[in-house]
């Protein structure tokens, strides 16, 4: 097995993420521990290095030449990991090196230098085991401030479930627990997306029950609700990155309705008044606009049908 592999199996034993065992990171734990294709692994090192440094190592060394420009992605997706993993320890020899500073220099921590020295000996499996017994996992940590993150949203049934993090879902959330109660009271959900998951709720045999013609999902909007007693379906966009129901989204959405007999509610859901404005040109006629800032309130986007007073008694 050739040292970058072994390298690749280290990281992996010490419980890195998937991300940071491949071999850019395993070409900078070689060379931050200077090992070299016939180095013994008892032989490894703690140089002191910067980045130009190990991606020197790597060029002379293993033939791998990184260009310029991939020092910040070595910085970024694999050295930070592996300070936050104590593999290595960021300037030992000046602490208070400003973070941003260009000498920046990183050394093999002594619990990852103890591990590297073990690998191919009876010793490697008790030296990995300390090693995650006094440090922990990275892969485990980054689980635990995901589960932290996680936006939980109480849907209409009662039942608790978690969405991943994010403005998408937190804005979702507001749809459901929020939009949901006011205007669409006792609706079921068909239909929640994540942004991460893709499908949470998805209800096919009722919405193929109701006439909602599916032939691709990602063709739904973020959120379904079907009001049972009003027999009204409610198309709901939750806009954040992509847009709005413009008249292309609601034409396929009418598409998809051809058959149902359920009356249909298209509507634009926005976190604030300054999101709305964004997207207002795109917006199409016979839709509406709720904005999670003003929950009480929908804009409708066609005036005659909504046209009258508003008396104390409306209100």
């Amino acid at each position: 097995m050739s040292k970058v592999n072994e390298a690749a199996r280290i990281l992996e034993a010490l419980g890195l993420p998937k991300a940071q065992t491949n071999e850019r990171s395993a070409l900078t734990l070689l060379a931050l521990a200077g090992v070299k294709p016939r180095t013994a692994w008892t032989k490894a090192a703690q140089p002191l290095l910067r980045t130009v440094d190990i991606m020197e190592f790597m060029r002379r060394v293993y033939r791998k030449d990184y260009a310029p420009n991939s020092r910040e992605t070595i910085r970024r997706s694999t050295l930070h990991q592996f300070i936050e993993a104590r593999i290595v320890d960021l300037n030992p020899d000046e602490p208070d090196r400003p973070t941003n500073s260009g000498n920046n220099r990183y050394a093999l921590t002594d619990a990852a230098l103890r591990v590297l020295r073990a690998h191919g000996s009876p010793q490697f499996d008790r030296a990995v085991s300390a090693f995650i017994s006094e440090q922990g996992r990275l892969q485990d940590l980054y689980r635990r401030r995901r589960s932290m993150t996680m936006v939980s949203v109480t849907l209409p049934s009662g039942k608790e479930i978690a969405l991943s993090p994010g403005r998408h879902n937190n804005l979702q959330r507001a749809v459901i627990e929020q939009f949901g109660p006011r205007f669409a009271p006792g609706a079921r959900l068909l239909y929640l997306g994540d942004t991460a998951r893709k499908h949470v709720v998805f209800e096919e045999r009722l919405l193929r029950r109701f006439g909602i013609a599916i032939t691709e999902h990602d063709k739904l909007p973020d959120v379904v609700l079907h009001h049972v007693r009003s027999n009204w379906v409610y198309f709901i966009e939750a806009v954040v990155s992509h847009g709005p129901v413009n008249p292309i989204r609601k034409a396929m959405f009418e598409g998809m309705l051809a058959k149902s007999k359920a009356e249909p509610i298209f509507v634009s859901a926005f976190t604030d008044r300054n999101a709305f404005r964004r997207w207002l040109p795109d917006i199409a006629w016979e839709t509406e606009v709720w904005i999670a800032s003003d929950p009480d309130h929908l804009i409708h986007f066609n005036g005659h049908k909504f046209l009258g007073p508003h008396s104390d008694a409306q209100t």
